[in-house]
């Protein structure tokens, strides 16, 4: 089996309309999985909190835990503190970040 490429999706979460926001995140995650990526949707967390509500501190060290071991991280579009803050610590771990599919494919010589 071939090795599948890690990706972390940073986008915003409580600017705007957060479903609409939890949507867009698991929308890309949808995409990047019919391409062979094995994505990660840190904003999939909306859901573990409605059931089991934790501090928003908790769900951001956890996501940045996870980001640690992800080979990409993909950028959506929209102002964001986190995901600012996700993309400047991806930098600094020489994590690559893309603001879109064609880049990140192109990166990894992934062709849909």
């Amino acid at each position: 089996m071939k090795a599948k490429i890690k990706v972390y999706i940073a986008s915003p979460y409580t600017l705007g309309d957060v479903a609409v926001n939890v949507k867009n995140q698991i929308d890309a995650a949808n995409e990047l999985l019919e391409l062979g990526y094995l994505p990660y949707t840190p904003l999939m967390c909306h859901f573990h909190h409605m059931i089991h509500p934790q501090p928003y501190d908790t769900w951001t060290k956890f996501s940045m835990e996870w980001l640690k071991i992800c080979d990409a991280v993909l950028r959506l579009a929209g102002e964001s503190k986190g995901a600012a803050a996700e993309v400047f610590m991806a930098l600094q771990m020489d994590i690559p970040v893309f603001t879109s599919l064609v880049e990140l494919n192109k990166h990894f010589k992934v062709y849909s």
